[in-house]
């Protein structure tokens, strides 16, 4: 028997770091994403193959059931990665997903599962939100539950791998609130996601969060403003205006540069950074001409909206 799942990737617009605190998010689920398979099988173990956008196994270990934990050493296929680190972060969310359903995962049955991301590893559209829901579908546990027992942050990311349209991403006492809207600005062909060349670690990000003291109330109230705005904009210099006013926020708060700042002083466009400020994706808005600047900077990955957002 077969069972597949799939989950779509993530990018957050607004409000970034203040959804942690009950700030509004606008977030984009991606046409990139990732599926899990789950074969059954009567080995009484569980073999685990992780495939890259090329079908190339990145990672492969195999499991021990009862009690769940790895019986051989893990097999690294790509450099630079630490296995031990990755079967660890594995082990903690079955092992978390078996708590919120003591029948996940046990008796005598084994499975074989693979999973087969749709997007570089390092695009940093969501490889760790991706699997955690399509783990909890397998598991049918809830992936908020199963993000939050696991890891951390607001599940924006969870939220996005559930949908298939932009959302509204909000926490209400820590109840995650969740709209799906209609976000087709009609300047689309004028919006461009402009990689980094760099994965941001998000854990590392909101810790760095964490540690800085500020008004949060007054923040979160202009950033949520600003996210209600921005989905009923119909002009692309209104958009751009508040893209800056935004990143603009931020960068006081978190005494970080804004990207544009700090890489792209010259671009004619507007730059917004996306998620954790410093590596992943950044939004730019622009002619059909963009790309080569950017190109010429040495960021060779400009997708254009309309080819990124479901």
């Amino acid at each position: 028997m077969r069972k597949s799942f799939y989950s779509n990737g993530k990018l957050l617009l607004t409000g970034e770091y203040l959804v942690l605190d009950g700030g509004l998010g606008l977030a984009l689920p991606t046409r990139y994403g990732q599926s899990l398979s789950v074969t059954e099988t009567n080995t009484s173990k569980l073999e685990w193959r992780s495939l890259d956008i090329n079908e190339k196994i990145w990672f492969h270990t195999t499991f021990e059931l009862d009690p769940l934990k790895p019986t051989v050493e893990s097999t690294r296929f790509s450099a630079g990665e630490n296995d031990n680190a990755i079967v660890e972060t594995l082990s903690k969310i079955l092992a978390e997903a078996k708590k919120l359903n003591p029948g996940f995962l046990r008796g005598e049955q084994g499975f074989v599962v693979e999973t087969k991301l749709d997007f570089p590893r390092d695009w940093g559209l969501g490889s760790s939100s991706t699997l955690i829901n399509n783990i909890a579908q397998w598991a049918m546990v809830n992936a908020y539950e199963l993000l939050w027992n696991s890891f951390s942050g607001s599940g924006y990311d969870i939220a996005c791998a559930q949908h298939d349209r932009p959302i509204l991403y909000q926490l209400d006492k820590e109840v995650p609130r969740v709209e799906e809207i209609d976000f087709n600005p009609p300047f689309g062909d004028s919006l461009y996601f402009v990689h980094l060349n760099k994965k941001q670690s998000s854990r590392e990000a909101i810790t760095k969060y964490r540690a800085i003291h500020f008004d949060k109330g007054d923040i979160i109230d202009k950033t949520s403003e600003i996210t209600r705005s921005l989905i009923y904009c119909t002009d692309l210099s209104d958009f751009e205006a508040l893209l800056q006013e935004h990143e603009k926020l931020l960068s006081d708060t978190l005494h970080i540069p804004t990207v544009k700042e700090s890489l792209f002083p010259d671009y004619a466009g507007s730059v917004k950074s996306l998620g954790a400020w410093g590596g992943d994706f950044i939004l730019a808005t622009g002619t059909v001409e963009a790309p080569v600047y950017f190109k010429e900077k040495g960021f060779e990955t400009a997708i254009r909206y309309l080819d990124m957002v479901l």
